[in-house]
């Protein structure tokens, strides 16, 4: 029970900034203010859930505490596509796509070239997730000074328009895009679960897996294929949010003192879902929207993980 408590307390502690957030300072406006407010609260969960979900996951795969999903190349692909939109259709890209349009095209896109590169790397079988890796980290430094020629190229009014898809933000989503985006991840995370107890067995390596009796390319295709879904949908509903898988997966770790992946996935939403709306309270009440919540974010998270990199320095 002792060691179930720290557990307990994060998801008090998440219904509890969750009131706060939505209540605080509303007036019970339930006609504007309110639904607003759940709508965020949504996008925050939504957006959390698989934040951490793909983070755990994808540390599990690979073995290593400090790599994310973001060097597979995904959220390269996203700001790329938004750079390439802005540079031929100007910021009437907004108008003519709208924001349905934009999010759906977003998703395909980014699912389309994690199905290639998993086509790619895997029809061999022969492949392993450490090239995997490399492509990915190669292909996202590509991709990235690409972006950054088409970011050259056009005005400064088109350039803050592409900075605002660079922050994470909870104004985009609509209600039709978060039911949609809902269910996805609801049918994702179900998936996942019927493959709980193999994840575990994952964890331990590939040897050892294989050992097992686990069909190790097969579920590591399976997971990947997970993870790039949620990768997607959280970037297109979101932005990009850089070094947040590290911190929630490590501090989920560190308060659930287990490595079973029916606990940590559980807890790290908490702890995405949470620390997204303290960020947002913050936001709102105490820097009067003078700061964005990736700002915040990226700069929590950011520092969190050069301190990781300087603890786990000379280690094996």
């Amino acid at each position: 029970m002792s060691r179930a408590l720290p557990r307990y307390a994060v998801w008090g502690v998440v219904v509890l900034l969750a009131l706060v957030f939505v209540f605080m300072r509303s007036g019970l406006d339930v006609d504007y203010v309110i639904p607003k407010r759940l709508a965020r609260l949504a996008a925050m969960i939504i957006g959390g859930v698989a934040i951490a979900w793909s983070s755990i996951t994808f540390q599990t795969l690979t073995g290593n505490r400090i790599l994310t999903p973001a060097i597979m190349g995904y959220e390269a692909v996203y700001l790329l596509l938004q750079a390439l939109l802005v540079l031929f259709l100007g910021t009437y890209s907004a108008v003519l796509l709208g924001v349905s349009g934009n999010f759906l095209l977003s998703v395909l896109l980014m699912l389309a070239y994690s199905w290639c590169i998993h086509r790619g790397l895997f029809r061999d079988g022969k492949n392993n997730v450490y090239f995997l890796l490399l492509i990915g980290l190669v292909l996202t430094m590509v991709i990235s000074t690409f972006t950054q020629f088409v970011q050259l190229k056009v005005s400064p009014g088109e350039f803050s328009v592409l900075q605002g898809f660079s922050q994470a933000s909870f104004n985009r989503a609509q209600p039709a895009q978060l039911l949609f985006c809902g269910a996805l991840v609801a049918a994702v995370c179900l998936v996942g679960l019927k493959a709980l107890p193999t994840l575990d067995v994952l964890a331990l390596g590939r040897d050892q897996a294989i050992s097992l009796g686990v069909d190790y390319q097969r579920n590591v295709r399976l997971h990947l294929g997970l993870i790039a879904a949620l990768v997607a949908i959280s970037t297109s509903l979101l932005g990009p949010t850089a070094f947040m898988g590290v911190f929630v997966a490590n501090i989920t770790y560190a308060l659930a003192r287990t490595f079973r992946h029916r606990v940590t996935l559980a807890l790290g939403s908490a702890i995405a879902v949470g620390m997204f709306i303290a960020a947002q309270l913050l936001v709102e009440h105490v820097f009067n929207y003078k700061t964005t919540v990736g700002i915040l974010v990226n700069l929590v998270c950011g520092g969190y993980f050069l301190v990781l990199m300087v603890r786990t320095r000379g280690t094996p």
